[in-house]
């Protein structure tokens, strides 16, 4: 079983690698919204994810499903536009198949956003959050089964699963281009329904600050191959319960994402230009 999983894996990293035209040294995955908002990145390669071998296709409006690869800021970065979840049906490792594409490119720092909801009274819609800790809410772990050998150990270790290091560069970096950078615990769901109010109340008591359904996958698979992980949250709502009367839809997450994804695009540039 391990083995034809890392057969599947090495036939798309080889396919991927030879549409590159260089080796990335960063992978930047772009959440729901953020890969229109953040505009044309230039000159460079795009990659349809269908012209990858065993790659998953999204179905969510909002997530592109396409790589581009060039320089940014002089760094040769791997941008990976929307993501696959589980609620559209697809299991983990299929989830996860991208991340572990990056660890096999020989990817050193990998680069997480989505869009969330703000649980945290003091965040509001449009705020930019980082990531500082997550709580996987479903339980479901991508190292289930068989352990891949090839990526990291059967344990690995999750207690800085998002770098002290790059959390500070990003905060220099939001500082000095006056951006209002937020802090906190990001909790997973499996989706597709939002989350009653009950439940959000549930997960402020277990310390969130904002809840979403995706990145925890990602960033567990990461961790277990070695990258270096940093991410960033744009809280595109209030989370349910938060404002009494406010009802939550899909159309306001891509909106606010839209809105704040100039804001977004800077911050991750300045970031970039100081790893």
């Amino acid at each position: 079983m391990s083995d034809s999983r890392l057969e599947k894996l090495e036939r798309g990293a080889s396919a991927l690698k030879a549409r590159l035209p260089e080796c990335p040294m960063i992978a930047l995955v772009l959440g729901s919204g953020l890969s229109g908002a953040v505009g044309s990145f230039g000159e460079g390669v795009r990659i349809p994810w269908e012209e990858i071998p065993g790659f998953p296709l999204p179905t969510v409006a909002g997530h592109a499903g396409e790589f581009w690869a060039g320089e940014v800021h002089s760094k040769p970065v791997l941008v990976q536009c929307g993501r696959i979840h589980t609620y559209e049906g697809y299991s983990l490792d299929e989830v996860t198949f991208a991340t572990r594409l990056f660890a096999l490119l020989g990817i050193k720092v990998l680069i997480v956003t989505n869009a969330s909801g703000a649980i945290n009274h003091d965040l509001a819609a449009g705020d930019l959050v980082l990531i500082r800790d997550h709580i996987n809410m479903p339980g479901e772990n991508p190292l289930s089964g068989p352990n891949l050998e090839r990526f990291g150990p059967r344990f690995p270790d999750m207690s800085a699963a998002y770098s002290a290091r790059l959390r500070t560069l990003a905060k220099k970096a939001a500082t000095e281009e006056g951006i209002d950078l937020k802090e906190g615990v990001y909790l997973a769901t499996r989706g597709p329904s939002y989350e009653t109010p009950a439940e959000i109340s549930a997960f402020r008591a277990l310390g969130a600050d904002l809840v979403g359904m995706s990145t925890v996958p990602e960033v567990i698979v990461a961790v277990h191959a070695g990258l270096e992980v940093l991410g960033i949250s744009c809280a595109t709502n209030l989370a349910a319960g938060v404002d009494p009367e406010a009802r939550l839809s899909h159309q306001e997450v891509i909106e606010t994402t839209r809105r704040v994804g100039e804001e977004m695009w800077r911050l991750l540039l300045a970031i970039i230009d100081r790893l």
